[in-house]
């Protein structure tokens, strides 16, 4: 029953339904998300690495022959991440023109050498290959100390511009009154959170699923705002010598 649970729980962390609208305290920021990916999860294939890849949670929505885990290294990563490989912060440990693909699912916030990390996704890329980011545009301070960087639309197509790549498509996620709604839950989250994983379910049913409720609702009666969204996502091609 346990198991079984936890299944479901971690589903719902990703993938969230109708379930997640009563545990999820991040239900719009990962329901757009897992939206987004799987829309362009088409454009991943063949031998793809996964930058930041934690519990690799988007994996079953590619169509790739190798699918490779990479995460900083450090003891905490070494022990809670399904990384294949860790790498030092600076150099990937892999061949130049290696993947046909690479994803980067909101990792480069955490980069404090973005122009070091993009020419590393440069080089392991191959020509013709393409690259999956999200990127977040508004949200809280996580993962503390390594949350170093906001990045606008704009930002993230001039420096992936400047690196070389060409940006095939970009979308922003949740880029309407259910922003306000999330950065509310992420409050209360934070104000509420415990270290017992059932009293967290219990106050996110209880003060944080009625947000959820409402943010979905105000959704159907307010327009959009493409300036205000809690992320970024971008597919970008990295073109061959002779484009």
């Amino acid at each position: 029953m346990r198991s079984f649970l936890k299944k479901i729980i971690y589903k719902e962390s990703f993938y969230p339904g109708f379930i997640g609208l009563f545990i999820n305290p991040f239900y719009f920021a990962r329901k757009g998300l897992a939206c987004h990916v799987q829309c362009l999860a088409r454009y991943v294939t063949g031998k793809t690495l996964d930058i930041g890849c934690g519990s690799k949670p988007y994996e079953k929505l590619f169509k790739t022959s190798e699918y490779i885990g990479l995460e900083y290294d450090s003891p905490e990563n070494r022990k809670s991440k399904k990384a294949d490989y860790f790498y030092d912060g600076h150099i990937f440990p892999f061949e130049s023109n290696e993947f046909d693909s690479i994803v980067a699912n909101e990792v480069f916030e955490h980069v404090f050498n973005p122009d070091e990390f993009l020419g590393e996704i440069s080089r392991v890329l191959k020509n013709d290959g393409v690259l999956l980011m999200t990127v977040p545009f508004v949200w809280d301070e996580h993962e503390q100390p390594y949350d170093y960087a906001r990045y606008s639309s704009f930002g993230l197509k001039s420096i992936l511009e400047t690196h070389g790549f060409i940006i095939i498509e970009q979308r922003k996620s949740m880029d309407d009154i259910r922003v306000i709604f999330q950065l509310l839950n992420a409050y209360l989250y934070k104000q509420l959170v415990s270290s017992n994983p059932y009293i967290n379910l219990l106050t996110t049913l209880l003060f944080m699923a009625p947000v959820n409720f409402v943010g979905e609702f105000m959704a159907l009666l307010l327009s959009k705002n493409s300036d205000l969204y809690l992320d970024n996502i971008i597919l970008a091609v990295k073109p061959s010598d002779k484009t």
